[in-house]
């Protein structure tokens, strides 16, 4: 299922295990739900958001090289959290579905068991299909880049996500570019995310994109970009001598770049391919506070449930 454009796609203004509280920690939502994330490693967390409980590109494999091929993607840890301890959850949100280090065998299996799977255009009618053999019962949605999902709106995404959503919540697709122009095509399609709401924290989920201008033009369309969830860790394959997602360095751009309050930092462990951890970004962000209160880069220790204050 495709949605059409919204060209008006431009956010509303501002107005697990025990939760280990960010610096300046406040309830991030002004209707009392707190914005929260537990990092299960990789690129994948569980996103508290608005009542929604959404999970970011899925990965719950055990240690696994996927193979044979010069460009192996070899996994060096599992999950810091089973899927089965994060409780419940609506939303699947799959930046793409193509390769395994954001979407693996058990991460596909779990999303395909959810109520939503948010995701490109061809990975929805993959992921589609696969519901329609038997192997999943979800509501798989592709978007293309500027397109809107109302995330209240049953007839959309169903009534067990619906019944979770406030009015006016949506999910926006915005542009992720995985590596350099002229390999990114040859990597496959990718999006990003924007969530949301009137009078709520704005989400902007970055995917595998690796280029500060992506974001800046990003920053330039949609305001008041809150909390900025960067996958990070300089990606990198043999055939391609380049980062593939953000560097350090990039995640630190990015988020000035978005004026973002606090930031989210994934996509920096759990995977050999991953060039930089989360030292680096560590180190990158260690002099910038938020206008939130404390440091700007949350501190999320894996597998802990993690209010954000914003």
């Amino acid at each position: 299922m495709s949605l059409p454009s919204d060209s008006s796609a431009s956010p509303s203004p501002r107005p697990g295990s025990p939760a280990a509280s960010d610096q300046g920690s406040r309830s991030g939502s002004p209707t009392g739900s707190p914005i929260a994330v537990t990092v299960v490693g990789g690129p994948t967390a569980l996103l508290e958001w608005t009542g929604l409980r959404l999970l970011l590109d899925p990965t719950f494999d055990p240690p696994t090289v996927y193979g044979p091929g010069p460009n192996d993607l070899t996994k060096t840890e599992g999950p810091a959290v089973a899927a089965a301890d994060l409780g419940r959850i609506d939303v699947a949100l799959v930046s793409h579905h193509h390769h395994e280090d954001n979407l693996d065998e058990a991460g596909r299996a779990l999303a395909l068991g959810l109520p939503l799977v948010i995701t490109t255009s061809a990975g929805a009618r993959e992921l589609a299909a696969r519901c329609d053999s038997g192997e999943g019962t979800a509501t798989v949605i592709g978007l293309e880049e500027g397109e809107s999902l109302a995330l209240d709106s049953a007839a959309l995404v169903g009534s067990a996500v619906a019944a979770h959503a406030p009015a006016g919540a949506r999910v926006i697709a915005v542009t992720a570019q995985h590596g350099p122009p002229e390999v990114a095509e040859r990597l496959g399609p990718v999006i990003g995310f924007v969530l949301s709401a009137p009078g709520e924290p704005t989400v902007f989920v970055s995917g595998d994109n690796s280029s500060v201008e992506v974001v800046r033009a990003i920053a330039a369309r949609h305001n008041a970009l809150d909390v900025a969830v960067l996958f990070a860790g300089a990606a990198r394959i043999p055939a391609i001598d380049a980062a593939l997602t953000l560097t350090a360095a990039d995640a630190r751009a990015a988020a000035l770049a978005l004026g973002a309050r606090r930031v989210v930092g994934l996509h920096v462990d759990q995977w050999a391919h991953f060039s930089e951890g989360r030292d680096a970004l560590e180190r990158e962000f260690a002099e910038l506070e938020s206008a939130a209160g404390g440091p700007l880069l949350a501190a999320t220790p894996l597998g802990e449930r993690t209010e954000l204050a914003v």
